[in-house]
């Protein structure tokens, strides 16, 4: 009588967060980063120690254009595994393209204001 009681228990869990992440890269290789970012949120909800899944909502968050909400995403990724070389990579690619996005949005203030 235990084993389906502890069945249940597994199966009303849900997804543990490394199934949410790897089904959150699956459907961000098909382009679905609306997903993705909820598969990656569900994760680090469910870990918010997982440096994993803060790069990865990180990347979906940059994806959907919410740099402020992805950074932060970033900084605590390196903040659980500093010194990580893949999760530095990515947020210094992404430091690299927002400083550029916010250099371009500066001159477009500054030609509108001379």
């Amino acid at each position: 009588m235990l084993a389906p009681l502890t069945l249940f228990l597994l199966l009303a869990a849900g997804p543990t967060a490394d199934q949410e992440i790897a089904f959150g890269i699956e459907v961000a290789q098909k382009g679905l980063w609306r997903e993705a970012r909820l598969r990656f949120e569900k994760a680090a909800a469910r870990e918010p120690g997982n440096a994993s899944a803060q790069n990865n909502l990180a990347i979906a968050l940059e994806q959907s254009g919410e740099f402020e909400r992805a950074r932060a995403a970033y900084e605590k990724a390196l903040e659980l595994k500093p010194g990580d070389v893949y999760i530095q990579q990515n947020y210094d690619l992404f430091r690299e393209a927002d400083d550029k996005r916010n250099r371009k949005a500066r001159r477009a203030v500054d030609a509108k204001n001379p």
